[in-house]
């Protein structure tokens, strides 16, 4: 288990790694990888990249001797970022000037269980509009699921036993319209749809697609325009569930091979162009409606193992967690160029 100690390195930080969907290597050899749609349900393929990223920099830096890994990111109304640190398990927010306070400490656990690593991880986090703020926490104990916290600080367990202490919430996505999250579980490979109301927790979607293949699976989570988009990390795929009128899950589709390592993503526009970190290289990759895809930001740019990515308006925000590289875990900021014809 890592231990929080002033030392160039965490003992055991490379299993936290594959846990949390962030192995910095190449797919499985021989990992089963879910067919493409028929080229005839894709559209033609893009004349070039309709986005670039320019300007990258490092906006605020992190102390990874004291688990400060981010794993996820979830953005306020006035552009603050609030992350998820995984081996710490805590929650931060860095403002607009890159400083940082914490916003709370998910309560340690003395003998978790977490499916592949063994330790307590924070991982997915995302934002209602009221300021509510829903954090995924692996424990594999009682306190495994999806944590809320109010906007009073108040830090509480939301999902129950219906969630079992085997599943792995890795990534997530709200649906306020509907009064649900969804929870892609890297352990069991399906995607969880949990009710905003009690907490309450049902298998959404499940099959070959969003399983893994030796290490993690169904990572990161989006919703957009009535489907359900998800990466898969062994499989390096992003997939797209569209969502039935009766809120069931719809067939799996893949819409992107080829993506080593892909992590959690985010939707530049109001299109189906992706933002997607792939941590296996660090880097950041554009990918197409047509499942082509672009490395847009590299390591040269500063990233180190990026986990996730957030979009608003024309800036782009990108945690990366250095699990692997073990150097300089940090927030990046770009600017968003859109190099499509106006209408």
């Amino acid at each position: 288990m890592p231990r929080m100690v002033r030392l160039p390195r965490i003992a055991g930080i490379g299993a936290v790694a594959v846990a949390l969907g962030v192995l910095a290597s190449a797919p499985t050899a021989g990992a089963a990888v879910v067919a493409e749609p028929p080229p005839s349900t894709l559209p033609a393929p893009s004349p070039g990249p309709p986005l670039s990223l320019t300007d990258p920099r490092i906006f605020a830096h992190f102390d990874f001797s004291r688990g400060q890994t981010p794993e996820n990111i979830a953005l306020e109304p006035d552009g603050s970022a609030i992350l998820t640190f995984a081996v710490a398990h805590q929650v931060v927010r860095v403002d607009k000037h890159g400083d940082s306070q914490p916003v709370a400490t998910l309560p340690a656990v003395a003998n978790p269980r977490t499916p592949v690593i063994g330790v307590a991880a924070a991982t997915g986090i995302v934002r209602a509009h009221d300021g509510t703020l829903y954090v995924g926490y692996a424990t594999g104990t009682e306190a495994n699921g999806i944590w809320r916290i109010t906007p009073d600080g108040r830090v509480e367990q939301f999902t129950g036993s219906d969630l079992p202490t085997d599943a792995f919430v890795n990534g997530l996505a709200i649906d306020e319209r509907h009064g649900v999250l969804y929870a892609a579980d890297a352990y069991l490979g399906k995607v969880w749809r949990v009710s905003l109301d009690d907490g309450s927790a049902t298998t959404w979607a499940t099959g070959a697609a969003l399983e893994r293949a030796g290490f993690v699976g169904a990572n990161g989570i989006k919703v957009r325009n009535d489907s359900v988009w998800v990466s898969n990390l062994d499989q390096g795929t992003l997939l797209r569930i569209p969502v039935e009128r009766d809120g069931s899950a719809g067939a799996i589709e893949t819409r992107a091979t080829g993506l080593g390592g892909i992590d959690d993503f985010a939707f530049a526009g109001h299109g189906e162009t992706v933002l997607a970190a792939l941590n296996a290289t660090s880097e950041v990759a554009l990918v197409r409606h047509d499942g082509s895809h672009t490395v847009l930001l590299t390591a040269a740019d500063g990233l180190s193992n990026p986990t996730s990515v957030a979009v608003r308006h024309e800036k782009v925000y990108v945690p990366s967690a250095a699990f692997t590289t073990q150097t300089d875990p940090n927030l990046l900021l770009a600017r968003l160029k859109d190099h499509r014809p106006k209408p």
